[in-house]
C-alpha cells in the first residue's frame, strides 16, 4: 500500500486531480482530540499503511507540534516522518497533494519524505495583500510599510523561493518561474475594489494579471487555510501558489537525484539528511551538496 501523506488542516487536503490519487490523513489538534486517540488513529494507521509521512507549515502552533511529537515517541515509531516545512499554508496544501500523487509510484518511503525538501524548491508561493504592516516572514522595507496605511495600497508579495514584494499597479512585476506551472489560489477577506491599475478589481490582479504573466496552465480555486491570515499578517489577501501538474516531471526531478542509505536508520533518501530521523549523511569529505545544489535543471515554458 502507498505511504500515507498527513496534514495538520482539512483545507490542507487539497481535492485530487485525478481517481487514483489517495488523500491525506488530517491530524486534529490537542484541543480537538485526545492524546489517547490521537495514539490509537495513528497506530492504526501505521499498522495499516505502514509508513507515515506528516507535511506541516513551521508556523504552525506550537501545541500541534508537540503533541506530534509527542505521539511519535510515545508510539517509538521510526516509520512516522515528521516535515516542518518553511512555507506558506497553501504552499504546503499544494505539495501534499504532489506526494499524494507520487505515493502510489514506486518510491521508497525515505526517497517520498526526502521529495518534500525537493519538490519544494519548484513551488512559487505568494499572496496579494491588503497590508504588509503585521508581515513578518517576508523582508519589507520601511517605505512599503508606510505605503501599506495608504487607503487602496496593495501588494503582491512573493515569499518563495526567492522573497519579492511590489505594489500592485507599479510597473515592477513579481519573478515568473522558469518552467510551465498550474496556479491555485484561495481567497481571503480582500474586497474587489479598483487598485489603480486600469480600474480591474484586486482579486483580478491574481487571476488576471499575475497568472497570464507567469503563463500557467490553469488557476484552480480552493477554500483558505484557516493559518494563512495568520502566516501572512492579515485577513485581507489573496494567496496563491504556482507548481509543476505534470505527475511524470515531477517523477523525474526525484527519480533523478542520487539516493544515498540513511547509515542510522537505514532507510533510503536523497539529499543531505533523512527525513524519518533527521540524522545527516555521513560520508567524510564526499558529503554531498545540499539538496538546493542537486536540484536539477527544468527547460522552459
Amino acid at each position: 500500500m502507498p505511504t500515507a501523506i498527513a496534514v495538520t488542516g482539512r483545507e490542507l487536503v487539497l481535492p485530487p486531480p485525478d481517481g487514483q490519487t489517495p488523500s491525506a490523513v488530517v491530524l486534529r489538534p490537542p484541543d480537538a482530540q485526545s492524546l489517547d486517540d490521537a495514539l490509537a488513529e495513528v497506530g492504526t494507521l501505521l499498522d495499516q499503511q505502514g509508513y507515515l509521512v506528516v507535511l506541516y507549515p513551521a508556523a504552525t502552533p506550537a501545541a500541534v507540534i508537540r503533541r506530534l511529537h509527542t505521539v511519535r515517541s510515545v508510539l517509538e515509531s521510526d516509520r512516522m516522518a515528521l516535515l516542518p516545512l518553511e512555507l506558506p499554508p497553501l504552499a504546503v496544501a499544494v505539495l501534499a497533494r504532489q506526494l499524494r500523487q507520487l505515493s502510489i509510484s514506486d518510491f521508497s518511503p525515505g526517497v517520498l519524505a526526502c521529495a518534500a525538501r525537493l519538490l519544494s524548491h519548484y513551488i512559487h508561493a505568494g499572496a496579494l495583500l491588503g497590508s504588509v504592516a503585521k508581515l513578518d516572514r517576508v523582508p519589507v522595507s520601511l517605505t512599503s510599510h508606510v505605503k501599506s496605511w495608504v487607503p487602496g495600497a496593495h501588494f503582491g508579495v512573493l515569499a518563495h523561493p526567492t522573497p519579492h514584494l511590489v505594489k500592485v499597479g507599479g510597473a515592477t512585476e513579481l519573478p515568473a518561474p522558469g518552467y510551465a506551472t498550474a496556479m491555485t489560489i484561495a481567497r481571503g477577506q480582500l474586497s474587489s475594489h479598483g487598485y489603480g491599475g486600469g480600474g480591474a478589481g484586486h482579486d483580478d490582479w491574481v487571476t488576471g494579471s499575475l497568472a497570464p504573466a507567469w503563463g500557467v496552465r490553469g488557476v484552480e480555486e480552493v477554500p483558505l487555510p484557516a493559518e494563512s491570515a495568520r502566516w501572512w499578517g492579515t485577513p485581507k489577501l489573496i494567496e496563491f501558489a504556482a507548481a509543476i501538474p505534470d505527475l511524470s516531471v515531477l517523477y523525474q526531478l526525484v527519480a533523478s537525484v542520487r539516493r544515498e542509505e540513511c547509515h542510522w536508520c537505514g532507510f533510503e533518501l536523497i539529499g543531505d539528511r533523512c527525513a524519518f530521523c533527521s540524522c545527516p549523511v555521513a560520508r567524510g569529505d564526499e558529503i554531498p551538496a545540499l539538496l538546493t545544489s542537486q536540484r536539477p535543471a527544468l527547460t522552459s515554458r
